[in-house]
């Protein structure tokens, strides 16, 4: 019986490359598919087994790392393959205890705000000396990329000593002006909580947190933009009202007045950010921005949440601030998007269509 001829990972790579893919799922009873414009498409394959792609994704692994996996039953790790591309890799188990893998496109050259169409505020925020700076939204929402393109800013104007703690590390900068120290989790360090306490200790001007996932990460990073540094971290909520309500959700009852007092104190911005099906091909990203002021301040601090979504919108020509609801009107009239998708995405959606119909 001949052999079958397995693909290798490189090889799906490439495919995706050629694609312009965003990500690759390999499961197994099923081909490899790719994701194109946010929609998934198969490879022309024959489905594969689990043996199939337990083969071929150790293949890409250390030792090391094979053993993380049978012990904790998933990945995370970034793999690089030379004139190809970057990635970040998570492999997982599927109920009949068949490995499955999900690779991202990391653009090795990392982009501008400007060639993101980024707004002006963005590169006003990252001039400042201290603070925190949210980039929300859900996974596959480009959050890594916005938070590249800042950093990037910083990197290309700034002499600043910018700690990255990420788990993978996604995006690596070159140091321009900036220097960059790049930590992965697992790796070069234990967890969030442990690298955030020592990096207060390692001389940084800016610390880009990978994601916020507790209330230890939370607390140190609302400190460490209280203390003088500029903090960039990353939450998995739909808005901005969301990522204030769940900051102060992830700390108990006694605690909630200090740390709102902290956070009305240390915010500077939250930019919520959603990637849209573009008409014409390609994804548009639709960013709501809150930045912090001191009405702003003044409803967090006393805890009256619900009235800042008004507040926001109130002299947006000074304070830059922006409600999803209007980005996205502000789409459809550029004739970028359509109502559909515009309705599918909105997180005001009765608000949406009073403006623009059922």
């Amino acid at each position: 019986m001949e052999n079958k001829k397995l693909p290798d990972i490189h090889t799906l790579l490439k495919v995706m490359v050629q694609h312009k893919a965003s990500d690759l799922h390999i499961v197994s009873r099923s081909a490899p598919q790719i994701r194109i414009d946010g929609k998934l498409r198969p490879i022309d394959m024959e489905p594969l087994t689990g043996e199939d792609i337990e083969t071929m994704c150790y293949a890409v692994i250390s030792d090391a790392q094979k053993s993380e996996l049978e012990e904790n039953k998933e990945l995370d790790f970034a793999l690089e393959i030379p004139n190809i591309g970057r990635y970040r890799g998570n492999y997982y188990y599927t109920m009949n205890g068949d490995l499955a893998a999900a690779f991202r496109t990391i653009p090795i050259n990392i982009p501008s705000i400007d060639d993101l169409k980024g707004p002006q505020i963005f590169k006003d925020l990252v001039k400042r000396e201290k603070g925190l700076i949210l980039v929300t939204g859900p996974t596959g929402s480009g959050k890594s990329t916005t938070l590249a393109s800042l950093l990037n800013e910083i990197n290309e104007n700034e002499r600043k000593h910018i700690i990255t703690v990420e788990d993978p590390v996604e995006f690596v900068h070159t140091n321009k002006k900036a220097l960059f120290s790049h930590r992965n989790i697992g790796t070069d360090t234990h967890s969030y909580a442990n690298a955030l306490k020592y990096a207060l200790r390692e001389d940084p001007d800016i610390i880009l947190i990978g994601e916020m996932r507790d209330k230890e990460t939370i607390s140190i990073a609302i400190t460490a933009a209280e203390t003088g540094h500029l903090v960039f971290g990353t939450l998995h909520t739909n808005s901005a009202m969301q990522t204030i309500s769940r900051i102060i959700d992830s700390f108990e009852g006694g605690e909630q007045a200090m740390i709102r007092n902290m956070l009305s104190v240390s915010l500077s911005a939250i930019i919520s950010q959603s990637l849209l099906p573009r008409i014409g091909g390609g994804r548009l990203a639709i960013h709501e921005i809150l930045i912090n002021n001191s009405a702003i301040s003044n409803l967090i601090r006393e805890d009256k949440n619900h009235q800042i979504y008004s507040q926001m919108q109130l002299n947006q020509q000074q304070t830059g601030m922006v409600t999803q609801t209007q980005a996205l009107v502000k789409a459809i009239q550029a004739n970028l998007i359509t109502k559909d998708d515009a309705r599918r995405y909105s997180t005001s959606l009765q608000e949406l269509i009073k403006i623009i119909g059922d």
